[in-house]
């Protein structure tokens, strides 16, 4: 089985943030407060193509359960569902022609939703088998939210009684488990292997009357092409990440990088081709903000930011930063300095003036 490791890409659509934020609401909390205590701005979630990282995810479920008080939150965040919310996946899912070839869609193109969870999805005897492989991170009310926005799916294309034969959660048993059982309607399994949901291979294999093969083409062509331009944002930001990581050290070889993101050389250099830059200018552009980062600390020498920066002398670190600003790294600080003083002055004659202004009443 594939193990899933959480990175600092993973990220999910900002209308599933929205739809926890209505669940508080129609739990009686204040949903947006709740969002910007997480660290959200809620402007950032509007807008179809808005994602949001894992890690505010993951506080945000936290701050729901500890407001809401309510073990099977998670349940009730899936009322707030609709397809719409999914990008093209979820128009795609809605066109799919059997309950086979949505769970297919949504193993090929999931992570249009979210690169946090991973799926699998077979045939095993009579029955198939759909398995959720969330990150290590994913907080137990999403995955809840998840199985039953799947058994919502299921429900919506084939009708309302549906149930899966059973379903299988790797979180502990909560105290109550009521909601559970009334809304999933459905043999449950807690503290299992692994989070399985268990379908009968007659349900899953029936033609749709609702199946629309163009419209679900169409929408996985949108759903491709988003993808693309995820994978182009997140190998450069992972390239970014290893080459600050190592630089301390010395300069990364691209061979080098390419291994820590388990791929060849020419597959790292096809890939970021593809996103319109290369390893050399990536490089670059690292050192070029990280020594205006250092230059800024007083704290660092430039011989210690050339040895941060990786560079094999001063001299090396000299030329490229002239390259960069048109100046030595000493010259910039310098100017930074009496950049700076000049600002604090003026803000200090703001100030007492401000103050014989409000004196004089």
């Amino acid at each position: 089985m594939r193990a899933y490791t959480a990175t600092r890409q993973n990220s999910i659509l900002g209308s599933c943030v929205k739809a926890i934020g209505r669940a508080l609401d129609a739990a009686g909390c204040d949903g947006a407060a709740l969002l910007t205590e997480a660290g959200f701005d809620l402007k950032e979630l509007e807008g179809p193509d808005a994602r949001c990282p894992l890690v505010k995810i993951e506080r945000l479920w936290r701050l729901a359960v500890e407001a809401t008080g309510d073990p099977a939150f998670g349940l009730k965040v899936t009322k707030q569902y609709k397809h719409t919310m999914f990008h093209a996946l979820g128009y795609g899912l809605s066109a799919s022609s059997s309950l086979k070839e949505a769970f297919e869609r949504v193993q090929r193109f999931s992570h249009v939703v979210s690169d946090a969870v991973g799926y699998e999805f077979f045939r095993c005897g009579d029955e198939y088998h759909f398995i959720l492989l969330p990150v290590i991170g994913v907080p137990v009310e999403s995955v809840d939210a998840l199985v039953g926005m799947y058994i919502q799916l299921c429900r919506w294309l084939i009708g309302r009684e549906f149930s899966p034969v059973s379903v299988e959660l790797r979180r502990p048993r909560p105290a109550i488990i009521d909601d559970f059982e009334r809304l999933w309607r459905t043999p449950l399994r807690f503290g299992a292997e692994q989070n399985r949901l268990i379908f009968d291979s007659e349900s899953i294999e029936r033609r749709l009357d609702t199946g629309n093969p163009e419209l679900a083409r169409q929408s996985d062509t949108i759903s491709t092409q988003y993808l693309a331009r995820i994978e182009r944002y997140n190998i450069e930001a992972r390239v970014r990440e290893v080459v600050t990581l190592r630089l301390p050290n010395r300069e990364p070889s691209q061979k080098e990088v390419a291994e820590v993101l388990s791929m060849t050389t020419r597959t790292l250099q096809r890939k970021l081709v593809d996103c319109g830059t290369t390893f050399k200018e990536i490089l670059d552009e690292t050192r070029h903000s990280l020594a205006l980062a250092y230059l800024s600390a007083p704290k660092h020498s430039v011989n210690e930011i050339t040895h941060f920066l990786g560079f094999s002398c001063s001299s090396s670190f000299t030329r490229a930063f002239r390259r960069w600003t048109g100046m030595s790294p000493s010259e910039w600080r310098d100017g930074t300095s009496s950049r700076t003083l000049r600002s604090h002055r003026r803000l200090a004659t703001v100030s007492v003036e401000g103050r014989s202004q409000d004196e004089s009443f």
